[in-house]
């Protein structure tokens, strides 16, 4: 199995600067996008420590296998899965300290949404209200549920789905990265397939391009950055109020060896 991916990050239509941040870095399967907030720029510095900090921790576990974990082990998931937290609670203690020691960066905070892909299993962990989706034939899912206000209104029945999007409560998340000295990351795991596409957002998307939306362009789209670039495209046409960041990840079966030797006797090499 392999996996193709493309991303984009975007400031929008609206916002003198970009607060989000990403990551996609192949070596480790480690894909992240972070919304950050706060004020006078202070969101961007929220976003871009975390994904510093989950990066580094993460490809130092990889080479010292005995490097402590941050907060407790959860049994029902994986030592990927586990790790994958581990590094959330870090960076939300430097992001923490951080907005203490600085005036300026005093409440900052960040989304964060994470996706390690290890053989065939994906590990999941957020905080906040970006989103991470899988697409899988006809179908699209979020794996994550949002930890915001409206979304905690629509589950009791408070709202519509309809209605929430246009609450102008929508901006507030219930749980963030980095407003406090911890913070409760949720985790989940699956298998992944051939086939299968998971993209990771914003809710600069997902303010404006509905589910249905998404899937459409994944399964129009062949390559997965030609997928991100027609999103925010989208997102912009919607009129761009927010900043827009998206990852997909396409998952390919591997060519079989044979194949490749054919491939290069044929090419004369």
């Amino acid at each position: 199995m392999e996996i193709a991916f493309g991303a984009k990050t975007d400031v929008g239509l609206k916002r003198s600067h970009n607060e989000d941040s990403l990551c996609a870095d192949p070596e480790l399967g480690l894909f992240l996008v972070c919304d950050g907030m706060g004020g006078r720029n202070a969101g961007e510095v929220a976003s871009q420590l975390t994904v510093e900090m989950i990066q580094t921790h993460m490809r130092e576990a990889r080479y010292n296998k005995g490097l402590p974990l941050i907060g407790e082990y959860d049994p029902k998931f994986s030592p990927r899965t586990n790790r994958l937290a581990s590094a959330i609670r870090l960076a939300n203690e430097v992001v923490y300290g951080a907005s203490r020691s600085n005036p300026n960066q005093a409440g900052m905070g960040t989304t964060a949404v994470a996706a390690v892909i290890t053989d065939q299993v994906l590990s999941v962990a957020h905080v906040g209200d970006s989103r991470l989706y899988l697409l899988r034939g006809d179908d699209i899912q979020s794996l994550t549920t949002d930890h915001s206000l409206v979304a905690e209104q629509v589950r009791r029945g408070l709202l519509t789905e309809e209605e929430a999007q246009e609450s102008p409560q929508r901006n507030i998340v219930t749980r963030a990265l980095g407003v406090d000295h911890s913070v409760e990351v949720e985790l989940d795991e699956m298998q992944l397939f051939p086939g299968d596409i998971l993209l990771l957002c914003s809710d600069g998307l997902t303010r404006s391009v509905k589910p249905a939306e998404i899937l459409k362009v994944a399964q129009s789209e062949s390559e997965p950055q030609a997928a991100c670039e027609h999103l925010v495209e989208m997102a912009n046409a919607a009129g761009g109020d927010d900043n827009t960041t998206v990852i997909q990840l396409n998952v390919r079966k591997t060519a079989p060896q044979g194949f490749w030797k054919r491939l290069w006797k044929r090419m004369g090499r």
